[in-house]
């Protein structure tokens, strides 16, 4: 059965819709930022964006010091004598 476009569904009540904000993240995303929903356990732990982009940009530096590209050897390899 199809709803006419001014219906909604029975599980939605137009008093939930008055707590929300039309356009709240629209300037951030505008800046070319990124919307992230976080576990409750995480946001606990890091309640403001400030302290999840400090701890991001902790783990970048420290995944650029620890992250080695490994390099082939220029030192030719010494041939071993076989003995028979």
């Amino acid at each position: 059965m199809k709803r006419g476009k001014d219906e909604m569904r029975s599980e939605y009540k137009r008093s939930d819709f008055t707590k929300l904000e039309r356009g709240k993240f629209y300037s951030a995303v505008a800046a070319g930022t990124s919307v992230a929903l976080l576990e409750p356990a995480i946001a606990k732990a890091f309640p403001t964006s400030k302290a999840v982009n400090e701890a991001l940009a902790g783990l970048l530096v420290l995944t650029e010091k620890t992250t080695r590209i490994p390099r082939r050897s220029t030192r030719r390899r010494r041939k071993t004598a076989r003995t028979t």
